[in-house]
C-alpha cells in the first residue's frame, strides 16, 4: 500500500509536465537576467553541497555549475513572472502582518498633526523649533526565513496537474520572494534522507533568483526522507530565532523528536504536499508497485475492496496522526495539493494566524 502511495503516477499527471518555456520576450528577459545568477557575490552565497555522514554534516566543495544552461534561465524567469504577481498583490500585506520584526526603531521627527498620539510628541525637539513635533517609528525588520524543500522520491509523484516537487518548487519561490519583497533574508535547505544542498539566508531579489535556479536544477543524490536529518542541521545552522518553513510529504515515521526541538527554538510551519492518489486505492485488478524511495516492490488486488478500505483507512490515519502531532507541538500546518491551487491555503494560514495574534 505505501508503494502505491509513494511510487505510481497516474495518466493525468503528464498535464502538468515540466515548467514550459516561455515566449520569447520573456526569454530574452530570462537572458537579461543570466549575468545576475552567474555572479559569485562571496563564499557564503556559493554555498557548498552538503552530505550526512556517519560523522554528521560535512561540505564536499561542490559548487553550482559556472555555467548555467539557457532553459533553466527560461524556467527561473517564468516562474519569478508566475509567482511575482501572487507576491505583489496577494501575500505581501499577509506576510508582513504575520511575521513581524523583532522591535521599533526610530526613523524620524516630523511635525505634530491633528489626530497624532501626544505620547509621541518629542518634547526637546519641540522645544527648540517652538511648534510639537511627533517621533516616528518603523518595525525593524530582520527575519531570517529559511525554506526546507523535500527532494525524496515520493515527492516526484502526482496524478493531477503536476508533480508533488512541483508544487512545492513554486510554493517556495512564492515564499523567497515575499520574504526578500520585505527585506527579510531567506535561505534554503535541500534535503532527502541527508541534507543535500545549502544556501545560507541572505536578502535581495538576486539571491532569491539565486535560490529558484537551485531548486529548479537540484538533483538529488538520496531518495529516503529524513525530516530529522533536515531539522538537526538547522537547529546548528541557525544561532538566533528564525522562521523555518518545511515543504515536505513528511512521509517520515520519525518526526516528533526533531520537530520538538526544532520548534522550541524557532517558528516552524509544515507545509504539507499532498496527491489525491495517495488518498485511495482504485479499482485496476491485481497490479504491481514500486516504492520510489525504497525501491520494494509489492504485487495488490486493488479489486478486493477490503484491501481499497484498509488502505483508505490506513492514510486517513496517517494523516489525522500527523496532525494531532503538529497541533501539539504548535507547528502550524498549510495542506496543499497537486490538484488544487495553493493560494486559498496560504491566505487561510496568513489570516487565521493574524487573527490568533490578535486575541493575544
Amino acid at each position: 500500500m505505501l508503494g502505491w502511495r509513494a511510487g505510481r503516477r497516474g495518466a493525468g499527471a503528464s498535464a502538468g509536465g515540466r515548467v514550459p518555456a516561455p515566449a520569447d520576450a520573456a526569454a530574452d528577459r530570462a537572458r537579461s537576467d543570466a549575468r545576475v545568477l552567474l555572479r559569485r557575490e562571496s563564499a557564503d552565497d556559493a554555498a557548498p553541497r552538503a552530505h550526512t555522514s556517519a560523522g554528521g554534516v560535512h561540505a564536499d566543495g561542490m559548487r553550482a555549475p559556472t555555467v548555467v544552461p539557457p532553459e533553466v534561465l527560461r524556467q527561473v524567469r517564468l516562474l519569478e513572472l508566475r509567482t511575482r504577481g501572487l507576491v505583489n498583490s496577494l501575500f505581501a500585506g499577509e506576510y508582513r502582518s504575520v511575521f513581524k520584526g523583532q522591535g521599533m526603531e526610530f526613523a524620524e521627527v516630523r511635525e505634530y498633526q491633528p489626530g497624532d498620539e501626544v505620547r509621541t510628541i518629542d518634547w526637546n525637539v519641540t522645544a527648540r523649533m517652538r511648534r510639537p513635533f511627533v517621533r516616528q517609528y518603523e518595525e525593524e525588520r530582520e527575519l531570517t526565513v529559511m525554506l526546507a524543500v523535500d527532494l525524496s522520491g515520493s515527492e516526484r509523484f502526482g496524478t493531477a496537474r503536476r508533480f508533488k516537487s512541483e508544487l512545492a518548487v513554486e510554493l517556495a519561490a512564492v515564499l523567497a520572494l515575499a520574504a526578500v519583497r520585505n527585506n527579510d533574508r531567506v535561505g534554503l535547505v535541500l534535503f532527502t534522507d541527508r541534507v543535500e544542498q545549502v544556501v545560507r539566508p541572505r536578502k535581495g531579489r538576486r539571491h532569491a533568483l539565486r535560490l529558484l535556479r537551485d531548486l529548479l536544477v537540484a538533483v538529488p543524490e538520496g531518495r529516503g526522507t529524513s525530516v530529522a536529518a533536515a531539522a538537526d542541521y538547522l537547529g546548528r545552522l541557525l544561532t538566533h530565532k528564525a522562521i523555518v518553513m518545511i515543504v515536505s510529504d513528511f512521509a517520515d515515521p520519525a518526526l516528533e523528536r526533531p520537530l520538538k526541538r526544532l520548534a522550541l527554538r524557532h517558528d516552524v510551519v509544515a507545509i504539507t504536499v499532498g496527491d489525491p492518489g495517495e488518498e485511495t486505492l482504485p479499482d485496476v485488478g491485481l497490479a504491481r508497485f514500486v516504492d520510489p524511495e525504497t525501491g520494494a516492490a509489492v504485487e495488490v488486488d486493488t479489486s478486493d475492496p477490503a484491501v481499497r478500505a484498509s488502505f483508505a483507512a490506513a492514510v486517513e490515519a496517517e494523516t489525522t496522526a500527523r496532525a494531532r502531532l503538529l497541533r501539539r507541538l504548535a507547528i502550524d500546518e498549510v495542506p496543499v495539493r497537486t490538484d488544487r491551487g495553493y493560494v486559498e491555503p496560504l491566505l487561510h494560514f496568513f489570516r487565521a494566524r493574524e487573527t490568533r495574534a490578535g486575541r493575544r
